[in-house]
């Protein structure tokens, strides 16, 4: 009974193990930014974040690895995990030290890179892509079809093109620009699974306070 109770074990114990998919192994990036005004408001002044209490306004969501269909997402690595200062020094961009923490477990972890190596890549990719000012110049809230913010990135990045660049919306807001870059950060058409265009007309863009 031992005997058959210890090779059970064993075989769950592969199982547990084989959770996840390899580090490394992905196709492209996704590179999402977030309207931090609009996830205040929706969500971010609920949750007392210290996000909301800055001016911030395209703020890095995460650089995620994606399959061209499908995405890898809490892969086992053997790289260690960042430490307070490494996770605080990227709030600049990501809003708060806990955002950038969360990124790493769930994304970072599968891009093969070292924590270093993922944060400076990811803060590379927020470089590297012209946020259009004109967002920034806004004194009160307003309403505009989903389509004038990609045009407005678009323009702002002539490298890109239609099929590299997707805008979503969550509850009437205008929620991420999410833009599709190779592994060395050229610009690439995103999958079909990733392009979810909003079809909104009077999606709300709340301004910076």
């Amino acid at each position: 009974m031992r005997i058959v109770l210890a090779g059970v074990l064993a075989v769950l114990a592969g199982f547990a193990l084989a959770k996840g998919e390899k580090s490394g192994q992905f196709d492209y990036y996704v590179m999402a930014l977030s309207w931090s005004p609009n996830w205040c408001a929706l969500e971010g002044e609920a949750k007392g974040s210290p996000q909301c209490d800055e001016e911030h306004g395209w703020v890095l969501h995460g650089l995620w690895p994606q399959f061209h269909r499908g995405w890898p997402s809490f892969c086992a690595t053997s790289e260690a995990q960042p430490s307070r200062s490494m996770t605080r020094d990227m709030a600049d961009i990501m809003g708060t030290s806990g955002l950038a923490w969360y990124q790493w477990k769930k994304h970072g972890v599968c891009s093969g890179l070292s924590v270093a190596d993922y944060y400076a890549l990811s803060r590379e990719a927020y470089r590297k892509v012209v946020r259009p000012p004109v967002f920034r110049k806004l004194s009160k809230a307003i309403t505009l079809p989903a389509s004038v913010v990609e045009e407005a990135f678009l323009k702002a990045n002539p490298q890109f093109e239609a099929d590299m660049v997707t805008v979503t919306c969550k509850a009437g807001h205008i929620q991420e620009v999410r833009v599709c870059l190779s592994k060395n950060l050229s610009p690439v058409p995103c999958g079909r699974d990733v392009v979810r265009d909003c079809t909104l007309n009077n999606a709300r863009f709340e301004p910076i306070d």
